[in-house]
């Protein structure tokens, strides 16, 4: 029976993978001591005890972690980062298993996979199928306005919504330097920078992430069907055995609700259209807590201890 350790059970992340792996009877779920967290043999000790290790830590803890393990004599376990710290770095795979035909199989293998972030699952499951399909350049500038539950943004903001001293809803990073452009662009493969616009709403978990096309603007003129059709045979292609994302047609009410998937590890993928304009938005649904975060590493988990 494998044995996993998440470095970080007790954050928002941490807390929903511990919840999941509670109810896999295929795994031992290893702790540490409450006032053992921080003291470095002793995590030492635990970690060359198992095989599989979740990282749910800052940066910069994770990091730390990484050395701790890189550090350890004979057989070291896997790790899941859950962090932004190996999202682009090299000999880490992506921990996206629908971004294309065979990255399942490459997250079943890994040693050590990072896990995307929640907005950046959203973006690459809008723009990778576009671009491989021809319909988007590379080059082409493009703008995700986006939209997620105060979850996503950490204790301090958890705290300041949940004291009902935070707005209802509040753009964010206008700074334009969010740490998941990094990535958007690694694995979409764009070349020019995408404005990325995240703004945070007054409800707890949830994720739209919005992608607008001027469809006359992108080199082969498609229709709003063309992107469709795109997204179908890229997801047809490239889905593992358990189908968690899924294209699907615009609502008849033109309106989303930002929390439907709430507490699952489903993507939703739709394309609305006015043709008569030559407008299309395309629009990623998910949780930023489940497909974002926590959903997506026990999804891997399952693929690399083959459960």
């Amino acid at each position: 029976m494998p044995k996993v350790f998440i470095d970080g059970e007790a954050g928002t992340t941490g807390l929903q993978i511990r919840e999941q792996l509670q109810q896999m009877p295929q795994l031992e779920l290893v702790s540490i001591a409450p006032e053992l967290r921080k003291d470095v043999a002793a995590k030492r000790e635990l970690m060359a005890g198992v095989d599989l290790v979740i990282l749910c830590l800052h940066d910069d803890a994770a990091r730390e972690s990484v050395a701790l393990i890189d550090g350890l004599q004979g057989k070291r376990p896997r790790i899941i980062d859950a962090s932004t710290a190996h999202r682009v770095a090299p000999g880490w795979v992506y921990g996206f298993p629908e971004l294309v035909p065979g990255q399942a199989e490459a997250v079943a293998k890994a040693e050590r996979v990072a896990n995307p972030g929640c907005y950046a699952t959203g973006a690459i499951a809008l723009l990778r199928p576009l671009v491989d399909a021809g319909l988007l350049p590379k080059d082409f500038p493009v703008s995700l306005p986006s939209v997620s539950g105060y979850s996503g943004g950490g204790r301090p903001m958890i705290e300041a919504y949940e004291a009902g001293t935070a707005p209802l809803y509040e753009s964010y990073a206008l700074g334009l330097k969010h740490k998941h452009i990094p990535e958007i662009m690694q694995y979409t493969g764009l070349s020019c920078r995408p404005l990325f616009i995240p703004a945070v709403g007054n409800f707890r978990q949830g994720m739209l992430v919005n992608l607008p096309l001027h469809l006359d603007a992108l080199p082969g003129k498609p229709t709003a069907a063309d992107l469709q059709a795109a997204y179908s045979a890229h997801y047809a292609s490239s889905n593992t055995a358990e189908n968690f994302v899924k294209v699907l047609p615009p609502t008849e009410d033109g309106k989303l609700d930002a929390l439907a998937l709430n507490n699952t590890n489903q993507l939703e993928i739709r394309v609305f259209p006015n043709e008569e304009q030559r407008h299309a938005v395309a629009i990623a649904r998910l949780d930023n807590l489940g497909k974002g975060a926590s959903g997506a590493a026990v999804q891997n988990l399952k693929l690399m201890l083959g459960l």
